[in-house]
């Protein structure tokens, strides 16, 4: 009986060793067990909680792996050091906000040379293995959908430029708890966020402009703004809460922004999470100036917390903010379908998307909209920000393990990311070329700003499941750190 109500509660939200587990990281996390204290016994907590003793087991087995705790032989489970502890945080941006022209592009095309050959570790994109997405599922409906499809009239045509009603039907739902008040006709289906954002960028701001992001900031940005011709200035962002609302609205005084574009939940590269009070305080300060936000939420779903973070959109009361997101990051990538909400600029972007490309592709929304449909996604979402949750965690400690004295790492919330500062004698686009050639990519702090001051950053990505290889490759790179910093005389 009780197995079978064990199962029931898995079903309803998760299993319930993963129920437990994070009961107890609360508890440590709270200071009810100390660093080093010996936990319960199993069948202590076997008693006290009346589960099984599989379940305790399989509970301190997750808490394991997550690096919460460690077992000892013939000892039992101790609480280790939290993650967040390890290594000191990076340090947030010196450079005075200011505007600059954007150069980015050529260092940035040379560095993809390498970044997506298949045969490296790949530390450098931020995407997730293969192994930690539905591909069989979504293969399944693919199939099926591909045929009803190409049998039809509808599949010759082009479709609507805002989308397919399936999946605009299926967004909305899902969007509803985000965004009070989302009108039919406000959304608008693009070829993944990155084009929701240009289409965005596009339709509020015109070469010349000055263009507000969060230093460092996703390059993508960078070579957009660039291409765009268009001017930047990057604001600091601290590692834990994002930027100063203060520094935010001194710089809005002092320069004519024409906009502002910032990843609203766990940014690239830096993985934090901002506070609700936060957002809500920065999208007055926005609205005070009359200035467009572009919000980028592509992460928003891979939270580590038990709830979805607020976004930008959620206080926006007078149509400035142009929200944009897409699956890219929890299903397949390649399939290239997000969207975006862009406010009071809906008109704009329906006009620019159908005069750059008509339409969106069809067959790749229906996939997306049938899957949606099946009520897999919340599923595989909580099976994917649990492996993620975990592989963060692994390769922290793996950096703390094998990297030098003095390394800082971020402590992401959610997302795919680690920014990592190591020693001022660090050059990363020397360490890419070294990295490179024992077949593990990394991306080079360098292009994350128009300025020199993150040439000794890195990011890596930990959408990648951990194992042994994984580890053997974050020890090498912490080789080539080392030598990179010692100084030969």
């Amino acid at each position: 009986m009780e197995k079978q109500g064990e199962q029931i509660l898995g079903r309803g939200m998760e299993y319930r060793y993963i129920q437990l587990a994070n009961e107890i990281e609360e508890k440590i996390n709270a200071g009810a067990y100390a660093v080093g204290e010996k936990l319960p016994s199993l069948r202590r907590v076997q008693r006290e909680r009346a589960v099984s003793l599989s379940t305790v087991y399989q509970a301190y087995i997750e808490l394991e792996n997550r690096g919460v705790i460690e077992a000892r032989e013939k000892s039992g489970y101790y609480v280790r050091p939290p993650v967040r502890d390890l290594l000191p945080l990076p340090s947030s941006g010196r450079v005075r906000p200011r505007p600059l022209k954007v150069t980015v592009n050529t260092l940035a095309g040379l560095l993809q040379e390498n970044i997506d050959k298949p045969d490296l570790v790949p530390f450098g994109t931020a995407i997730p293995d293969p192994e930690l997405l539905p591909v069989r599922q979504l293969s399944r409906i693919a199939k099926e959908t591909s045929a009803s499809y190409l049998l039809t009239k509808g599949g010759t045509g082009y479709g609507s430029p805002l989308g397919q009603a399936e999946l605009l039907r299926q967004i909305a739902r899902r969007t509803a708890a985000l965004y009070d008040g989302l009108l039919f006709g406000e959304m608008i289906i693009t070829a993944g966020c990155l084009h929701g954002v240009e289409l965005c960028l596009r339709a509020v701001a015109c070469p010349g402009d000055i263009i507000l992001v969060e230093s460092p900031t996703f390059l993508c940005y960078l070579q957009l703004i660039e291409d765009l011709n268009m001017r930047v200035i990057e604001i600091p962002a601290d590692p834990r809460r994002g930027v100063d609302p203060v520094l935010l609205r001194d710089t809005l005084e002092e320069y004519n922004v024409r906009a502002a574009l910032f990843n609203s939940n766990y940014p690239n590269p830096l993985g934090y999470e901002i506070p609700a009070d936060r957002k809500e305080e920065m999208v007055r300060i926005f609205q005070g100036h009359n200035i467009p936000l572009i919000e980028d939420d592509i992460y928003g779903d891979l939270h580590f917390g038990p709830s979805r973070p607020s976004t930008f959109k959620q206080f926006d009361e007078r149509g400035l903010v142009l929200y944009c997101s897409s699956f890219s990051k929890t299903l397949i990538p390649d399939l290239r379908v997000g969207w975006t909400i862009p406010g009071r600029f809906t008109e704009k972007v329906k006009r620019l998307k159908f005069n750059s490309m008509l339409a969106t592709s069809k067959l790749n929304q229906l996939i997306i909209a049938r899957f949606l449909e099946s009520g897999a996604y919340e599923r595989h979402l909580r099976r994917m920000r649990h492996a993620l949750r975990n592989q963060v965690g692994n390769m922290t400690r793996a950096i703390a393990k094998y990297f030098p004295e003095h390394t800082k790492v971020t402590s992401p919330a959610g997302g795919l990311c680690l920014w990592i500062q190591l020693g001022d004698g660090v050059d990363s686009l020397e360490l890419f070329a070294r990295a490179a050639a024992h077949n593990i990519s990394l991306l080079p702090g360098a292009v994350c700003s128009e300025t020199s001051q993150y040439r000794n950053c890195i990011r890596l990505n930990c959408g990648i499941p951990w194992n042994a290889d994984i580890e053997k490759s974050i020890a090498t790179l912490g080789q080539l750190v080392q030598t990179a910093a010692t100084p030969s005389w």
